[in-house]
């Protein structure tokens, strides 16, 4: 068990997503891959302001969404901490997809496409794929 978490939030202001909504995501994010583990602490409120200049109540508002999800849990005076992982049990089964994602976006970066071109061309694919999925 971790002491204090390794991850940090970026905001993307012209995203459309609301900006509680991105530090949900990106929580639930560090969960799967593994990099949020039962145990660790998030970044207080205050690191979490200083890092990015949102709102205190925003990253509360997060904090409190993923607290009524189970994810994590508030502890007076001390922090807010990883309850449980959305993790796999085959993240080492992981591995080779992830290398090969790696080449992919590395093939993806020397043919010209920006970060949020490769962005949404994974995106298309990956909607496409799991379309109908939703209800299962």
């Amino acid at each position: 068990m971790a002491e204090s978490a390794a991850v940090e939030f970026r905001i993307d202001r012209r995203s459309g997503i609301a900006t509680y909504l991105q530090i949900v995501q990106q929580t639930k994010q560090a969960l799967r891959l593994g990099v949020l583990e039962p145990g660790d602490r998030l970044p207080t409120a205050r690191e979490v302001v200083e890092a990015t200049a949102i709102n205190p109540n925003t990253v509360l508002k997060a904090y409190r969404e993923l607290e009524r999800e189970g994810l994590v849990e508030a502890r007076r005076g001390l922090g807010t901490f990883v309850r449980r992982t959305l993790g796999s049990p085959a993240t080492a089964t992981d591995a080779p997809l992830r290398s090969e994602l790696a080449d992919w976006v590395l093939r993806a970066r020397t043919a010209g496409l920006e970060k949020d071109d490769v962005s949404a061309l994974f995106t298309a694919v990956l909607d496409s794929t799991f379309k109908g999925d939703k209800d299962r």
